[in-house]
């Protein structure tokens, strides 16, 4: 882990199937509904857990997880407070990478339960409903911000 960083590792890489329409180009993957559905449900996600989850879709080249810390790190804002969910359709992979006090609030084992609930949902065909149950499960896991 590294300093700039600021990331707390889990080991949430899956090989498991993803729907063959992952094979169209970046831009043909999500209709306009939605993308207003995954941009609805990023939105809530970060207005009820005070956290700033982001999403990426594409190919995270090799290694996966190096990627993902990489655009994790580069996503802005404070990333001590950020949520990356990375999926990479073609590789069959989903990242999530939690900053340092996201991690306080989204152990290893609430992250691998999204990304096992995201891929089955994927498995069947449901791209856009995998991410948003995925999405659910991490905000209910995470919780409200507590304020001092």
């Amino acid at each position: 882990m590294t300093r700039a960083l600021e990331v707390e590792s889990h080991d949430t890489a899956t090989s498991s199937t993803m729907a063959s329409r992952t094979d169209e180009p970046l831009d043909q993957i999500f209709s306009f509904r939605e993308l207003a559905r995954v941009d609805e449900a990023l939105t809530l996600s970060s207005r009820e857990t005070g956290l700033r989850f982001t999403l990426y879709v594409g190919d995270l080249g090799t290694p996966t997880r190096a990627r993902a810390e990489e655009l994790h790190a580069h996503s802005g804002g404070i990333t001590a407070e950020g949520v990356l969910i990375a999926v990479s359709p073609g590789q069959r992979v989903v990242e999530v990478v939690t900053g340092s006090a996201a991690a306080r609030r989204l152990p290893d084992r609430a992250c691998a339960l999204a990304v096992l609930s995201m891929t089955t949902a994927f498995a069947g065909g449901d791209l856009v409903g995998g991410i948003i149950n995925g999405l659910r499960q991490l905000s209910d896991q995470a919780g409200r911000p507590t304020h001092r």
